[in-house]
């Protein structure tokens, strides 16, 4: 049996993927900012980013890490304040753990870490893989500035694998609630010219991926987390409508209008992202949603039973 330290634990992939693993046998070790009562399964050790203070049994008898922690990009306007904040919340966290293991024994041999699919930028239609050089813009900055801090495990002789997830489509939360709100109510409207790819993927083949590169060995480097079907912001929304049984029926909401509210942030809804998964593909692995009707089908099942 493996024991597993993930950073980000308590954030709604890092308890999917502890739930994941405790399913197929593993135990896990959460670095987490508030602790939690332990369990059989899972021990919960405090860390502070900020502050650099880690517990450092946290480490004991680990073999591998999974590097979730980051600042949520998504929930407050990018000041710089934020901007320093969500970039040192993914640099500075990693770098804490490299600088533990330099100075303790222990027996961890691989990292798999988050990234996003933010370090490409606006591309427009652009078929997007992995060797890619980074947007010149702040998220593109920002996600490789956090592959490089990982890539520094290398040098520890660890192995390490950095994968660029898209938007994570889940009922329960991220994106795709506040997506479907509005058609929910029959106020679903295209964003921008609704012509910007939205590179997506299930939270289910999400967490698959991360246990997937925990236990193939050779994996390295970095790897789009992306469903195979691209998908438009306009093609999405139709599907929403069509999923949920409503009409889709509002002009569009100008990108003018997105920027006059969101600022900066607007880059989020209105960038075209196009993503090949074709390199974890040609690794092995399989979606279990690679479209997009499948994976809203699922998400959605209960309301359409109700319906």
């Amino acid at each position: 049996m493996k024991r597993i330290l993930i950073t980000g634990a308590s954030g709604m992939v890092g308890e999917h993927l502890t739930e994941a693993l405790i399913k197929k046998g593993y135990t896990v070790n959460a670095l987490v900012r508030k602790l939690r009562p332990d369990t059989e399964q899972v021990k919960y050790f405090a860390w502070d980013v900020e502050k650099g203070t880690i517990d450092k049994t946290c480490i004991e008898e680990v073999d591998a890490i999974v590097h979730l922690a980051g600042e949520n990009i998504g929930k407050k306007p990018w000041s710089k304040h934020i901007r320093t904040k969500i970039l040192k919340s993914r640099t500075d966290s990693i770098a804490l753990i490299y600088k533990l293991l330099q100075t303790a024994d222990h027996q961890i041999t691989q990292v798999v870490s988050a990234s996003g699919t933010g370090y490409y930028g606006n591309k427009r239609d652009e078929v997007l893989n992995e060797d890619r050089v980074p947007a010149d813009d702040f998220l593109g900055q920002t996600c490789f500035a956090w592959e490089m801090a990982v890539a520094k495990g290398r040098s520890l002789g660890l192995r390490t694998i950095s994968l660029r997830c898209g938007v994570i489509f889940a009922k329960e939360g991220g994106a795709l609630p506040k997506l479907a709100a509005p058609i929910k109510l029959g106020l679903g409207a295209t964003l921008g010219n609704g012509k910007q790819y939205i590179p997506w993927i299930h939270l289910e083949d999400a967490v698959n991926m991360y246990v997937y590169a925990l236990e193939h060995p050779g994996l390295q480097g970095v790897y789009n987390m992306v469903a195979p079907e691209p998908v438009t912001n306009k093609q999405l929304n139709r599907q929403l409508a069509k999923t949920l049984g409503k009409p889709l029926w509002l002009p569009p909401v100008p990108a003018f209008v997105l920027r006059s509210i969101m600022g900066k942030m607007s880059e989020l809804l209105l960038d075209s992202t196009k993503v090949s998964p074709d390199k974890i593909i040609n690794a092995g692995f399989h979606f279990a949603y690679p479209t997009v009707e499948t994976a809203l089908a699922n998400i959605f099942e209960k309301e359409q039973k109700d319906a």
